[in-house]
């Protein structure tokens, strides 16, 4: 089986990937077989609350962070970007490559994200929440467990991802339905099993279902096949399958277990290799 398009993948034009480099991704595809990727650089709006005192905080990661803890992600040079991406097209003319990014909580932001997508044509337009509600700001779900009960960071995290996707209209793809669950605390709740949230995943999926978006088979954990198999389930028409890689090396990590995964689930392949995969007996 060949590989599929990597359709969530960073560079340096996203602000959090110190160790992101759009050629060296470019080359890295070429080596591995990828036939497409899609370079969804970082739009992040939302500043959020993060305790330095974490001992494996990113160095990274503080540069953007005020001596109070606040986070304010650097805003997306999408000129800069698309220019760089058009330079890869030239250089490396045998691989696809797309364009596009990765809105976090696009709709706390409407304005600011119709800007961005005005600047120009983006293949691939993934939508993400990262941060949730903590007092009268925002944080990720990390900086949440050790202070508020693991199963209601969980319950909270989906609830908020059925609020975005019934919501927002400007992304394509659901990105990392399971961000939260990479923080679960293993050691003291033992290891994290969707069936214990089956209720919120089900509504979660149903509403980007509903909203005729494709979910995203994120391979940083990777996504538990329970959860690819509840959205068959709840009507779901298409799949992406993204690494979220930030630096070259992660580009296209535990593909051919997911695209496996995805195929056993009742989700093919599309016409050309950069395409979204479709329910098997539905259109290509």
């Amino acid at each position: 089986m060949s590989l599929p398009a990597d359709s969530h993948v960073h560079t340096e034009w996203s602000w959090d990937a110190a160790f992101g480099d759009m050629a060296r991704t470019c080359t890295q595809a070429i080596e591995i077989g990828l036939p497409a990727v899609a370079f969804t650089e970082h739009v992040d709006h939302t500043v959020w609350t993060l305790d330095r005192s974490h001992v494996d905080v990113d160095a990274h990661l503080l540069a953007f962070t005020s001596a109070d803890g606040l986070v304010t992600p650097r805003p997306f040079d999408a000129a800069g970007y698309l220019d760089a991406v058009a330079a890869c097209r030239e250089r490396f003319p045998g691989l696809r490559i797309l364009t596009g990014v990765e809105l976090g909580e696009p709709h706390l932001h409407a304005e600011a994200v119709r800007h961005v997508l005005a600047t120009g044509t983006f293949d691939r337009v993934l939508g993400s929440l990262h941060c949730l509600p903590d007092g009268d700001g925002w944080t990720e779900p990390g900086e949440l467990f050790g202070r508020r009960a693991s199963a209601d960071i969980i319950r909270s995290y989906l609830l908020g991802v059925a609020d975005m996707v019934a919501v927002d209209e400007t992304f394509a793809v659901l990105a990392h339905i399971d961000y939260a669950v990479r923080s679960w605390p293993a050691r003291s709740e033992g290891p994290f099993d969707p069936a214990d949230f089956e209720a919120e995943f089900r509504r979660a999926l149903e509403a980007t279902a509903a909203a005729g978006k494709a979910l995203e088979i994120n391979t940083v954990l990777p996504l538990h096949p329970t959860i690819v198999r509840w959205w068959h389930e709840a009507g779901g028409d298409a799949v992406s399958f993204g690494s979220d890689a930030h630096a070259p090396g992660s580009l296209a990590r535990r593909f051919r277990e997911v695209s496996q995964l995805a195929e056993a689930c009742g989700f093919r392949a599309g016409r050309d290799p950069h395409d979204l995969w479709g329910r098997a007996g539905g259109p290509a």
